[in-house]
């Protein structure tokens, strides 16, 4: 990018468009995204290298009797962690306030002059030193967070987000693994392993801090924020703001979950490795990068089942993979026999061993399914004013759940559970946790529901759905050919959609119950039912009045002959609702094709869903997406003719 044409991002929205790219590795040949993908790259790995590299150091090399070795690695987490307890709220009120840019520059700044203690505290082989190094790194990474996740919305737009958030993701668990390997390494060279620690560590630094120079302006999402610099109170008041937002709220608590899900796996390697598989030092880092590995296909995974959408649809396919590969880890592990202590070609070398490390992979691969969609849903539904603050929120309760996680591990440990046993309980408390959340939060389930549809039953394509709006109020128009159409829609929709459909529907089992759980809107007509009619369009309109996607099917009923029926006039009277509160709503046009003779359409003679397998299984269907009606231009006959229009695109 040259400089008479320089990058800036938008203070408070996505970009409306961005370059387009064939896969979200596309990014790092771009300004906007690269150099800040870098420095955090160099961030997270710097942190892992100083942490482990002095972790090693008073483990083996230095006795200090004032932290026994087998305490180094408890204390020096937990140092790490305070920061994020004491200033993730300071944290996010300054990259609300700020120019983010700025603040990355300040953060990588301090980096420097923390490395450069640090450096002279290992030439010293002062654990003192070291130790308060620890927290102020803990304090670097505090201030990072909030940046780190607010930055992206305003960077990407919403089709670039999930290949975003795994991008990240991925090379974060890259960093933390190329760190520790690298810090164990050079602290153990002989003579020269403290000194060759500092130089790297401060190399690190300084080159993080060289990619931050060309990261593009990002401006303040609230500038005129006066900053509460009491953490207790502004702590209290971040998770009060969360929790004014009931999905990003319990999201939040799904992420901070997985925190605490992850953070007993890794806590339990070191003695996993020794005691249950028998294997060395060498086995344990083996675990560890077959761990980082997991998160990161599956980070990047994202994108590829997202069809480059936020999908929260995966969260519940993450968190059905967490629980079933936790608790077959457990009986891969249990029946182990005992054995002399193994090598790492020794231990990869018996088949019994691939089990526990194929179980390893997929329980994390299906944690970065897990983790991804519910960030990129975070971002996108927080206010973008208030949303380092709502990151602060979340890096607060990570803390917290990491910390429970600590504390329950010890629990079941001294109560005499054995580390498999300690992995099936988390596995069995992660089953009940994520069906719990699912419940507050049936989007999710809504949305795995409409991916497995579009993905497992049929071969769904969508064309046009740039038209689908990713912010406001609009109405959605669609043809309807069977008893699945609103699950579809919802599959192609990055936004939740509030349905009008005719009461008969919620009678049928499971689809009722489903329609029910997403909130659709029963509607009768006038001279059957006048209430449930004229409740239908107050609750229509006020759908609209606040901002959402509604969507009607005009033609009033599911068709009987596979052709498409006269439209009907209540799409005329939720737009004169609507504009009767100010609000002008754009009419979406779609149409779903070749759905005409499925289980779900009204083919047979005898109705719907007679033989299930009268298609078979993968049927290509598609839906098709005309750009929108200003609402002034709606009429019926138009409307029709413009569905007419989308059904001739071959599926």
């Amino acid at each position: 990018m040259s400089a008479q044409h320089p990058v800036t991002l938008s203070p408070t929205a996505q970009p409306a468009e961005a370059p387009a790219h064939p896969n979200q590795f596309a990014l790092l040949r771009q300004r906007r995204f690269a150099p800040f993908f870098w420095t955090q790259f160099a961030g997270a790995a710097n942190d892992n290298l100083f942490k482990f590299a002095f972790t090693v150091m008073v483990t083996y090399q230095l006795s200090v009797s004032w932290m026994p070795p087998a305490l180094a690695g408890l204390v020096i987490g937990a140092l790490f962690i305070l920061p994020f307890l004491l200033f993730s709220a300071t944290a996010g009120q300054l990259t609300d306030k700020y120019e983010k840019t700025r603040i990355i520059r300040f953060v990588k700044n301090l980096e420097i002059a923390i490395m450069l203690v640090a450096g002279a505290g290992f030439v010293a082989g002062s654990a003192a030193i070291l130790l308060g190094c620890v927290f102020l790194m803990g304090l670097h990474s505090t201030l990072f967070g909030p940046v780190k996740f607010a930055y992206l919305p305003q960077a990407l737009n919403e089709r670039e987000l999930t290949g975003g958030n795994g991008m990240v993701e991925m090379g974060t668990f890259v960093a933390i693994l190329l760190g520790n390997v690298a810090g164990g390494l050079l602290v153990a060279l002989p003579a020269i392993g403290h000194t060759t620690v500092a130089v790297a560590c401060l190399a690190l630094a300084l080159l993080g801090r060289l990619v931050a120079q060309f990261i593009p302006p990002a401006p303040a999402t609230d500038p005129g924020l006066t900053v509460n610099w009491n953490p207790v109170s502004e702590t209290w008041r971040n998770l009060k703001l969360a929790h004014g937002n009931t999905v990003v709220f319990r999201s939040l608590l799904g992420i901070s979950w997985m925190w605490f899900f992850g953070a007993v796996f890794l806590s339990q390697f070191p003695s996993f490795a020794k005691d249950v598989l028998h294997g060395n030092e060498q086995v344990a880092s083996l675990l560890l990068v077959v761990f980082s590995v997991g998160i990161g296909i599956g980070s990047l995974l994202c994108e590829v089942l997202s069809r480059r959408h936020v999908e929260i649809g995966l969260v519940p396919l993450g968190a059905i993979g967490m629980s079933v590969f936790a608790i077959d880890l457990y009986f891969a592990s249990r029946a182990l026999p005992p054995s002399e202590v193994l090598t790492l070609a020794a231990f990869a070398a018996q088949p019994a061993h691939w089990r526990v490390m194929a179980d390893l992979l997929l329980l994390s691969l299906f944690a970065g399914l897990y983790s991804v969609p519910m960030y990129a849903l975070i971002q996108m539904r927080s206010q973008p004013t208030h949303r380092a603050r709502i990151i602060a929120a979340n890096n607060i309760l990570n803390a917290l759940f990491m910390i429970a996680s600590a504390v329950l591990a010890g629990a079941l440990l001294s109560a005499g559970f054995t580390v498999p046993q300690i992995f099936l309980f988390t596995g069995i408390a992660n089953a009940v946790v994520a069906f719990y959340i699912f419940l507050l939060v049936p989007e999710y389930l809504l949305r795995f529901v409409a991916w497995v549809l579009s993905r497992c039953i049929y071969r769904f394509k969508v064309r046009g759905d740039e038209h689908i709006p990713t912010e406001g109020a609009a109405i959605l128009a669609c043809n309807h050919v069977s008893f699945v159409d609103a699950v579809l829609l919802m599959a192609a929709s990055p936004r939740p959609i509030y349905f009008i459909m005719d009461h008969r529907i919620f009678r049928i089992p499971v689809l009722g119950a489903l329609f029910r759980l997403a909130k659709a809107i029963p509607v009768a007509p006038q001279k059957d039912d006048a209430a449930t009619y004229e409740a239908a369009f107050e609750r229509a309109a006020q759908v609209l009045k606040d901002g959402d996607l509604l969507a009607i099917f005009p033609e009033g009923g599911i068709t009987r002959d596979g052709q498409l029926q006269a439209f009907k006039g209540g799409i005329m009277k939720i737009i004169e609702r609507a504009q009767a509160d100010g609000v002008r709503a754009p009419v979406v046009p779609m149409a779903l094709t070749n759905l005409w003779g499925s289980f779900f359409s009204r083919i047979e003679q005898g109705g719907a869903m007679v033989r299930p397998f009268r298609r078979g299984m993968f049927n290509r269907v598609g839906l098709n997406v005309g750009a929108p009606l200003p609402a002034a231009e709606v009429q019926p006959a138009l409307l029709r003719e413009r569905v007419a229009g989308l059904l001739q695109i071959s599926a």
